[in-house]
Parts: structure tokens; sequence; C-alpha cells
């Protein structure tokens, strides 16, 4: 009876196939670390951890990943201290999740407004969809894609509720529940599906985007500040250095998106309903008619709040995350907005992936104490000096594939930067290898959620379920953009290490 009660409360709904997977791999991890020693263990747990990513619609990842982590620190693959020094090393990003994704909350009305806008006066999808990848590559340059890729989700999420509660036939003013379908008039059962896949596509751009961008500038990326740092690069130099790499796989990124739209392949293509469209012109029309002065003051402040969070990230006035907390504040204070309540809504959306986050840095220690990827560092670097440059940009992007790109690029730049201070390679070479590191833990990341933060929340987010975003679905729709950037950005690096040494 206790047995039966404790195996129903074990992961909640999530199926008993999925749960008896989850205990075998607790039973059996001491039995293999015993025979096959902590190495193997080491890499068996990122492949079970990445398992509970694949399976987030099944079960959200903290219970599962959580487990397999408090596991691998109990039998010694890393240590709590170990964890926590990881955890500090990434607190930016910590402060980034929890302030500024709650920031764009008190945001949402204004663009929601702007989205809205685009979305109902550009009907060519082709059109929208490289507005949506441009804008966001624009907005990763100066912003975090963390930022961004929380503003694409809070847009989607706004335009799935209007026509979801619609579809169920409920009012404005009545509470309504988007995750079930149950309420969903037959007749427009076809046209949810359409506009689920018009959403995913639409995030999907977006998302690659933020990556087009980020691999653009200094603040781009969190290992772009680090490999900036450790090489002594600004924020010009910084720019001019990857640029022969980042602005053609930029204009090919477009082209691509562009592409895919009109071929209608990898799940792209798919265009809005009318009849969708047709709610949504309602609703801002509506919107537009019921707006009040106070409403309309409302707008304005989280117009200037936008403005104050460009000018603040664009000059790196504080952490970015600290910029979050103050934006709240401004937008709160100016808005009316003083319920505790009303303000612990906007965390929502943040802190279960922030859990998730420090779960995942357990993996990224275990991957630093077992030396995981050190082979194949030694590797490269035991290259012919003209071979490494190459040899380089493939490892990057494949462990980048499977593993968080912050801490690839950081154990990577640490390797080359000593070996510099070693006297063992040239400053012409060091550069060379910091583009091959920037570009390699950039562009292949977007294989997979693993790889990049503003991926992994994306598949983690409240829509991701909503519109049916799976891992394996984002996988598969990122693929193109994998295969195509990836070779361009590999024949770039090696353009560039052609020139040098000739």
């Amino acid at each position: 009876m206790i047995a039966s009660g404790l195996y129903a409360n074990f992961l909640g709904d999530s199926p008993n196939w999925y749960k008896l997977v989850i205990i075998g791999c607790l039973i059996f991890n001491p039995v293999i670390l015993f025979l096959a020693g902590p190495v193997f263990l080491g890499w068996l747990l990122i492949f079970e951890f990445i398992f509970t990513l694949v399976m987030a619609l099944k079960c959200y990842p903290l219970q599962p990943g959580g487990l397999l982590a408090i596991q691998a620190v109990a039998l010694g693959l890393t240590s709590a201290h170990a964890v926590a020094e990881e955890v500090s090393r990434n607190f930016p990003v910590i402060l980034l999740l929890i302030f500024m994704v709650a920031a764009i909350y008190f945001m949402k009305d204004l663009l929601l407004f702007i989205f809205t806008k685009i979305l109902l006066n550009v009907r060519n999808k082709s059109g929208l969809a490289f507005l949506f990848c441009f804008l966001a590559a624009i907005l990763s340059a100066f912003l975090d894609a963390l930022t961004v890729i929380a503003v694409v989700i809070s847009v989607g999420l706004g335009f799935y509720t209007i026509y979801h509660r619609a579809a169920s036939g409920n009012r404005s003013n009545e509470s309504h529940d988007s995750t079930s379908d149950h309420h969903i008039e037959e007749n427009n059962q076809h046209d949810l599906e359409k506009f689920r896949s018009f959403l995913r596509s639409l995030l999907m751009h977006a998302g690659v985007g933020t990556t087009l961008g980020g691999v653009t500038t200094m603040v781009g990326e969190p290992q772009n500040l680090l490999i900036a740092k450790t090489v002594e690069w600004s924020f010009t130099e910084f720019f001019i250095q990857i640029a022969p790499v980042s602005l053609p796989v930029l204009v090919v990124g477009l082209f691509t998106c562009i592409l895919l739209e009109h071929v209608k392949w990898f799940g792209y293509g798919e265009t809005l309903p009318d009849s969708i469209r047709t709610i949504l012109e309602n609703h801002d029309k509506k919107q537009t008619a019921q707006r009040t002065q106070q409403q309309q003051m409302k707008l304005i402040i989280q117009g200037c709040g936008a403005i104050l969070l460009i000018f603040c990230l664009a000059f790196q006035v504080a952490e970015v995350g600290l910029i979050g907390l103050a934006l709240i504040v401004f937008q709160t204070a100016f808005n009316g907005v003083t319920e505790e309540h009303a303000i612990g809504r906007a965390f929502q959306e943040a802190l279960p992936f922030t859990a998730l986050l420090v779960v995942f840095f357990t993996i990224v220690a275990i991957i630093h104490d077992q030396h995981l990827f050190a082979p194949m560092i030694q590797w490269v670097l035991s290259q012919p000096e003209s071979s490494q440059t190459s040899f380089l940009f493939i490892a990057n992007g494949v462990l980048s594939m499977i593993s968080d790109n912050v801490f690839v690029a950081t154990i990577y730049i640490s390797e080359v930067k000593q070996a510099f201070d070693q006297g063992l390679i040239t400053r012409d070479h060091l550069d060379q290898l910091a583009i091959a590191i920037n570009v390699g833990t950039n562009i292949p990341s977007i294989a997979t959620p693993n790889g990049q933060a503003a991926f992994l929340f994306l598949l983690t987010s409240s829509i991701a379920p909503l519109i049916r975003l799976s891992y394996g679905k984002m996988v598969w729709m990122a693929l193109p953009y994998t295969l195509i950037l990836s070779v361009v950005s590999f024949a770039c690096v090696y353009w560039i290490d052609l020139i040098r040494l000739f």
C-alpha cells in the first residue's frame, strides 16, 4: 500500500515507462560506477540528463534531472563545493534570469501592441519570419539572448492566449485555462493546430536570430565577453575580428529563414489562418477603442522602460540582472503595481528554469572534475599549427551541441591562453584560435537546446507545451540552420586561416 502510493506520487502524472527509466538510472548508476569507473558514468550522466530534456513535455526536467545530479554528488563525481563554484561563476546569468525576465513581464502590453501591429500588417509569411529573425539578431547584438527570447516568448504567449480564449468561447473577463483544449469548439481545432505550427516557426526563427546577432559583438553572448577579456579585445576590435565570419553567417542565416518559409520544409511555412487573423484584428480594434488615458500612459511608461533598458545595456552601466531589477522598480512604481502577488506573478516563468540551470551547472561541474573534455582538448592542441584552427572549431562545435557553450568556451580559451603565455603559439595564432572558439561555441550549438541557455529556456518555457514544441521538434526545426550555418562558418574560419598562412 505504501509502495504503491509512493510510486504513484513519484514524478506525478508522468508515464509509467518514464518513471521506470528514471528509477532504473538511479539504481544502476552506482553499479556502473563500480564496474566502469567515474569517467564512463560521467558521460552516461550527460546523456541521461539530455534524456530528461528530451522528455520535457512528459515531465519538467528539474525533478528527474535534479535527482540524477544529487546522486552524482553523492557518488563523488563532483562535490557540492564545485557546484557552488560553478553557480557563483555563472551568477550574472542567474541574476539575469530572475530579474530581467520578470522585467519583460511588465513590458508585455507594449510588446504585444508592437508585435500585433507587425503581425497584422505584414501578411507575407516569409517577410514576417524575416522580420522576427532579423529583429532578434539586431537586439541580441546589444542585449543578452535570454532577454530577447523572453520578449519573443511573451509575445507568442499573448497571441496564443487571445486566440485560445476566443476559440473556447470565453469572454475576456472570464477565467481561462490556455493549457486545456477541452473547451475548444470542434470547428476551431484545425485552425488551432495551424496556429501552433505558425507560432512554432516564428519562435524558432527568432531563436536562431538570437544566435546570428549574439555571435557578432562582445556583449551578445556570455562566452563572447569571456573570450574578449582573455585575449584583451575591445568592443570594436571584437566586432572587427569576428566580422569576416559573423557577417556572412548573418546574411546566409537570414536567407535560410526566407528559403525555409518558401519551401515549407522542416516544419516551417505555415501561414496565419484568416479566421485567426480576424480574431486578432478584432481584439486589437477593441483594445484600441477601449484604451483609457491611464492605459495609454502605461504603454508610454513601458516604452520609456524599453529605451532605458537599451541604453543601460548598450553602455553596460551594471550587470544585466541588476538592470532588470531597476526596470522592475521603475515600471511597477509608475504603473501602479503595488500588490505583492501581482509582482510575484512576474517571477513564475523564470524561477523554475533558474532552478533547472543550477542543476545543469552540476552536470558541468562533473564534466570539469572528471576531465571529460580533456582528451579532445589535448588532441586539438597536439595537431600541426596549420590545422589547429579548423580542428578547434569542429571540437568546439561538437561539444557545444551536448554541453553548455559557455563552459566549452571557458575550457578552450583558458587552454589556448595558457599555451600563448608559455610561448607555444604566437599572438596572431591566438587571435585566430579565439575566433574559432567564439564561432564554434555559438553557431553549431543551435543544434540542440543543450548548447544555448536561450534555446533551453524556450524549450522549458510555458509556451512550449502549448504550441507542442518538444525537444525533438526543436532539433528537427534547427537542423537546416545547423547544417548550413555550421558549414558556412567553418568555411569562413578556414578561409581566414589560409589568408593568415599565405
